[in-house]
């Protein structure tokens, strides 16, 4: 192949690059693309097929999501990762029922498959707290929110006038200890005020 591309008149860089090229080309082409998964995909149908509402109240969170058809006992609702709420059901086809009494459907609008929803939880919100009820097709999961931590308060420490005088002396020195606890006065410790 050198030889052809020479005798057209290639340079011989020009034949290197060339010869790079399609040997990158070769590499890439053993490498099977990666495609998503069947799971992926079927999941990713029923995140988007499947409505819901999120209220936030002064206490609470609530998830409102719409599963109909299902019964309580076909719902699942789990938590991955600590923080992400994950809601799950599956609405099937009675297909046995189907063949058994020889029903044809003429007309088949309503959804089947998976239903799922995944809500990734705020900081504040207590995942030890978390409760759910079910009624008329609708899932209410309910949240309880974390207290907001309490401002620490500055600790005053009362520091008292030594005079100016040398603890090598032995007079007036006065030490403070950190976080209000005691004071040394003359090595005598006495109690420090703190608001």
């Amino acid at each position: 192949m050198d030889l052809a591309l020479r005798d057209l008149g290639f340079d011989p860089s020009m034949i290197v690059a060339l010869h790079d090229m399609f040997n990158f080309m070769d590499e890439t082409t053993e490498q099977k693309p990666q495609h998503p998964s069947r799971t992926y995909i079927r999941d990713t149908k029923a995140m988007k097929a499947t409505p819901a509402d999120v209220i936030e109240y002064p206490n609470v969170y609530q998830f409102l999501v719409d599963m109909p058809g299902l019964k309580p006992d076909q719902v699942k609702v789990h938590l991955e990762d600590e923080n992400v709420l994950v809601v799950s059901g599956e609405r099937k086809r009675e297909k046995e029922k189907e063949e058994k009494e020889g029903i044809k459907y003429l007309r088949m609008e309503r959804r089947f498959g998976k239903l799922m929803k995944k809500f990734v939880l705020p900081e504040n919100a207590n995942t030890d707290a978390i409760s759910a009820a079910f009624q008329d097709g609708v899932l209410v999961v309910t949240v309880e929110k974390r207290p907001p931590p309490e401002p620490k308060k500055p600790k005053v420490i009362e520091v008292k006038l030594g005079g100016g005088e040398s603890s090598t002396t032995g007079g007036g020195g006065v030490q403070a200890t950190e976080g209000g606890g005691q004071q040394v006065q003359d090595g005598v410790p006495s109690e420090v005020k703190t608001d």
